[in-house]
């Protein structure tokens, strides 16, 4: 009896381990992070992410289309003001790209806004995502 509830007590304590060491990137991050997602104006889809980093925001903006080779004019705005604008081609295997960049944080709430459009195409996507941090 001694041997199973030893073996009940550490298989116990084997899944809090494992619940703690799933958790701790939560816990132990940054701070605050944001997603969403959404459909583009034809087919593309689009996915934006902002968390906390140094006392700034990292911005990730995703526009998969599943062409391989696209260009895109990428704009991130936060409270209505461009913060970042560039250019982004969609790469193999999966026809996407991620604009990446860290923005600062401004007083209070952040509401940023991600568009991007191919103008060979004619499709925009626009994401958006309240950053309270």
């Amino acid at each position: 009896m001694s041997a199973i509830r030893t073996l009940a007590t550490g298989s116990a304590l084997a899944a809090l381990v494992a619940v703690g060491v799933t958790a701790a990137p939560a816990a132990s991050a940054k701070g605050l992070e944001v997603r969403s997602a959404g459909s583009c104006s034809i087919a593309s889809t689009w996915k934006l992410k902002a968390k906390t980093d140094n006392a700034q925001i990292r911005v990730e903006y995703e526009v998969d289309s599943n062409v391989v080779g696209q260009t895109w004019s990428v704009r991130i705005l936060d409270n209505g003001v461009r913060v970042a604008a560039g250019t982004a081609t969609t790469v193999a295997p999966s026809g996407s790209f991620v604009f990446a960049r860290l923005i600062p944080n401004a007083a209070g709430t952040d509401t940023i806004v991600g568009v991007a459009t191919n103008a060979a195409t004619g499709e925009t996507c626009r994401g958006r995502v309240v950053f309270g941090g």
